[in-house]
């Protein structure tokens, strides 16, 4: 196990509100999608993975131009 240190910060404390950041990001965008639930749970109950899963099928399903067949920009 490595354990680094930048000052007082550990690298993990980094990474986990790093995550933290994203996840929080996310549940703003779905809401904005009037999204609040999955199935039966709420959306700060989702790991980041489910949340980033869950927003980017509400991208495809919105935008026109989303779907597989089309031109994709990265």
């Amino acid at each position: 196990m490595i354990n680094l240190k930048i000052g007082v910060i550990q690298v993990g404390d980094i990474l986990r509100k790093a995550v933290e950041d994203r996840r929080k990001k996310l549940i703003e965008k779905l809401i904005a999608f009037n999204v609040y639930k999955k199935e039966d749970k709420h959306l700060f109950e989702l790991s980041l993975t489910e949340l980033e899963n869950e927003y980017r099928g509400f991208q495809l399903y919105s935008h026109p131009h989303g779907d597989f067949g089309s031109i994709q920009f990265y």
